[in-house]
């Protein structure tokens, strides 16, 4: 047999790609050619493989008189990164004879994935678990990964995971001579929450600790300004702990994600992520892009928190970025090689200082910034940007003799039992009246009077009110939204006038932001 083929995989931005190996050997002097618009990492593979299928006991391609022409089809996708080096090798060996299988027509289509080591050791990759996700949807019956890799692709029901830590091992298996045992299904009993601030550590705060829990149950965009130092990070970081577990479709959502970024570091992502950028991050860091697209930070705090400390001091750009997916819940980016739309449904939560020194409005101390300067901080956050966010909340200074006295309050375990609480009341809502989302923030304006409809009388009062304050149409549905996340953490079936009247509470002071 001087003809094989099998079948390998790469991610494409966030999706999944099949990738067809065929390997043709004649003969001639030695040659060793991959076709198909391979990269450099895949061109390389030709010296990986040949010292690989070596190490492993056979006979090395280059000690042959032979032409080898490995294809990857379709001819006309680039193909990236080392996924291919496994495929690539056990093709060759059909193809030389050394190795020989039933069919597929028998056995089921098999895929393999993984990078080679000159010894034939398998190294892991990215992006496994949609890719394990698209062998399923293609009716793959086997799935070939590194042993690093098998837990995340195990998440995939209906398809075998064989993990492999070798090319040796994974001929042996073929030849049916030391059979492997598919991967068990992963378990995901618990989360993993590694936030290390419990509410209950932050001493008083209370009006922020309230807006953290409407902002968990109801996934609101929060922004918090204060002096420095007085509890804005904690409140952040302990945000990510009351949020519920991932559902599963989620797990596999956000864990494909980290996955085709490389950020996952042999964890499943089972519980929301947390991202804190630093302030210089650049627009592509943070939005995502390159000349081939990939996605940001924004994407990677996907059904989680987005962390901007100091959040005037981010460039301009980089903040008006945030308008699309605070708005949408997606990003859009496009380039010369090619557009991509990720998903980004966060929860963002702002930091900020009165000022740049800090000091403005604290009592006892004088502000040193320059008017222009002052300004200038201000309207770095624009009027769409701040329309956006729900909940403007100030976190002032507290008395430093009450430190040695501790937190108190919930903790963060028996908060996420209420905030998890308030969330199935809106998923068991929305699957009544047939709204597509699955919290309050992500009502359309079409299904608000469906969601949260309200008395001819309240709603005149409210008009009232938000027509005083000057708030914009996006505000106004973005007041009953909140309000309805109040109400279902009270237990209230209906959104009252006590709901908007405390919604309306947290709207930013036009001094505070301008």
């Amino acid at each position: 047999m001087s003809f094989a083929k099998v079948h390998s995989a790469q991610t494409a931005l966030l999706d999944a790609q099949i990738v067809t190996i065929e390997v043709d050997l004649s003969r001639g002097l030695y040659a060793f050619s991959v076709v198909g618009l391979p990269d450099k990492a895949v061109e390389e593979a030709r010296d990986r493989i040949s010292a690989a299928i070596k190490n492993s006991g056979f006979e090395s391609p280059k000690q042959k008189n032979q032409k080898v022409v490995v294809s990857l089809a379709p001819a006309d996708i680039r193909k990236e990164g080392p996924h291919f080096d496994l495929g690539m090798a056990i093709a060759y060996l059909l193809a030389a004879e050394d190795l020989k299988i039933q069919p597929e027509e028998k056995t089921g289509k098999r895929i393999f994935i993984g990078e080679l080591a000159l010894d034939g050791t398998l190294r892991p990759v990215s992006g496994v678990l949609p890719l394990a996700e698209e062998a399923k949807r293609r009716n793959f019956a086997e799935v070939f990964v590194p042993k690093e890799n098998a837990r995340e692709a195990a998440l995939i029901r209906g398809v075998k995971i064989f993990s492999v830590g070798s090319l040796k091992e994974t001929v042996s298996h073929l030849r049916g001579e030391k059979m492997l045992k598919p991967e068990p299904e992963t378990d995901l009993d618990e989360a993993e929450f590694e936030t290390a601030i419990d509410v209950s550590d932050i001493y008083g705060q209370e009006n922020a600790k309230r807006a953290l829990i409407l902002s968990a149950a109801g996934g609101h965009n929060l922004a918090m300004w204060g002096p420095p130092g007085t509890g804005k990070t904690m409140l952040a970081r302990a945000l990510a702990g009351i949020l519920p577990p991932l559902a599963f479709d989620e797990v596999i959502e956000v864990t494909g994600i980290h996955s085709v970024a490389g950020t996952l570091k042999g964890k499943l992502v089972t519980a929301p992520p947390f991202r804190s950028p630093h302030h210089t991050s650049s627009y592509v860091a943070l939005v995502g892009g390159g000349n081939v697209p990939k996605p940001g930070e924004v994407t990677l705090a996907h059904r989680g928190v987005l962390f901007l400390d100091e959040f005037p001091e981010f460039d301009r750009r980089v903040i008006e970025a945030l308008r699309q997916p605070l708005e949408d819940r997606i990003v859009s980016v496009s380039r010369a090689r090619g557009s991509a739309r990720f998903p980004a449904s966060f929860i963002l939560v702002a930091a900020m200082n009165p000022c740049p020194c800090g000091k403005w409005g604290s009592k006892g101390e004088t502000c040193i910034c320059l008017p222009g300067n002052l300004i200038r901080y201000r309207r770095k956050i624009s009027g769409p940007v701040a329309d956006r966010i729900d909940l403007w909340i100030e976190v002032p200074r507290f008395s430093l003799k009450s430190l040695g006295k501790g937190g108190s309050g919930e903790k963060s375990v028996e908060i996420r039992k209420r905030v998890a609480a308030a969330r199935q009341k809106q998923a068991a809502r929305f699957k009544k009246l047939g709204i597509k989302a699955r919290i309050n923030a992500e009502i359309g304006a079409r299904d608000l009077e469906k969601a949260a409809p309200l008395e001819d009388k309240t709603r005149r009062a409210f008009t009232a009110s938000a027509e005083k304050l000057g708030l914009s149409a996006r505000s106004y549905h973005r007041l009953i939204k909140l309000a309805r996340t109040i109400a279902d953490l009270e237990g209230d079936e209906n959104v009252a006038s006590k709901h908007l009247m405390e919604a309306l509470q947290y709207r930013p002071k036009r001094e505070e932001i301008v």
